[in-house]
């Protein structure tokens, strides 16, 4: 497998490899650990090409951060480092915290565990509606003063919050789900991006593993988040599927699995797109990858999004509670 090639995330200078890698079912969210797994997957992911590692302080209660430090931690200058906070652990869930002394509370704590004196990106998981968006960038960017940070991020905020965060500190790249299944951000955020420069970082690109083809039935409960979200439920999975297998009809066609297309299908929607496929797996990270060298031509984009079209996906992408923390 050739090296990726690389995309520019807003318009200071920070490049990454075409695709990344969301980390945070190496911890928790889909299952068990495969700690030894994941470790040859995080190296074989250097040897292929991806520099772009995606984190948060908040996955696996701090191990994810931890477990990168640990393994990729000789490789850092090779590497592009993003994490997050404000999503702070709760017994039941987690509250989002945007108060300017977290900020630079929560970065010291991430910098300890990555092993590191630099962030590369540095994102908020979720806008805290407590605290005004200008405070917590307003802290963000002295972080980048003080050489603690490289650039700086947002995740699932509305394209108004975007643009008071962008007026403080130019926010390099803003991170929301974005999929075949998931095509929101067309509506506002990616308009918004593209006008102000911010890149775009797509996470579940491949609808937590729906679009994979690999799941037919019911997601078990047992340490598995998908079991909680509408889509993998009843006859809303039952529709969704039906999608699905119209997918992957296409990817067979051009001799691709279907998470490969999805992919490609991403990837053609801009080059200021950079999906993060997460995986915990050698064979499914050289799957993804993969996907890099598969061209599409503007039709086959086209066909794509009308052979799926928004409305037939059954379902919203998370349940009541955690859709009011996103969009803010």
């Amino acid at each position: 497998m050739t090296a990726l090639d690389t995309r520019v995330l807003g318009t200071h200078g920070l490049r990454v490899s075409l695709l990344g890698l969301g980390c945070a079912g190496i911890s928790e969210l889909y299952g068990p650990r495969e700690l030894d797994e994941s470790r040859m997957m995080l190296r074989r992911a250097l040897e292929i090409g991806v520099d772009f590692f995606d984190t948060s302080d908040v996955y696996g209660a701090g191990h994810n951060e931890q477990f990168l430090g640990e393994v990729l931690g000789a490789q850092r200058r090779r590497l592009v480092l993003a994490t997050k906070f404000g999503a702070v652990r709760e017994q039941f869930g987690y509250r989002v915290n945007g108060r300017p002394e977290y900020v630079r509370a929560a970065c010291d704590a991430s910098l300890r565990r990555l092993g590191t004196d630099v962030i590369d990106l540095y994102y908020q998981h979720r806008v805290d509606p407590q605290t005004p968006i200008e405070d917590t960038v307003g802290e963000m960017s002295r972080l980048v003063e003080a050489g603690k940070v490289r650039f700086l991020g947002l995740s699932e905020c509305s394209a108004a919050t975007l643009r008071r965060a962008h007026a403080v500190h130019p926010i390099s790249a803003l991170q929301s789900e974005y999929s075949i299944f998931t095509r929101d951000v067309e509506d506002e955020i990616l308009p918004t991006c593209r006008a102000l420069g911010v890149g775009f970082v797509a996470y579940s690109p491949l609808g937590r593993g729906l679009l994979t083809g690999g799941i037919d039935a019911p997601v078990a409960a047992a340490r598995d988040v998908r079991a909680f979200h509408p889509r993998f439920s009843g006859r809303n999975l039952e529709r969704n599927l039906l999608l699905v297998r119209a997918l992957a009809e296409r990817a067979a066609a051009r001799g691709l699995s279907p998470a490969q297309l999805a992919l490609a299908w991403l990837l053609a929607t801009g080059s200021d797109v950079v999906p993060i496929p997460g995986t915990k797996r050698r064979r499914y990270l050289e799957e993804n990858c993969a996907a890099a060298a598969v061209q599409l031509e503007a039709g086959e984009v086209d066909a794509i999004r009308a052979a799926i079209p928004r409305d037939a996906v059954a379902g919203p992408r998370y349940d009541s509670y955690e859709l009011t923390r996103v969009g803010l």
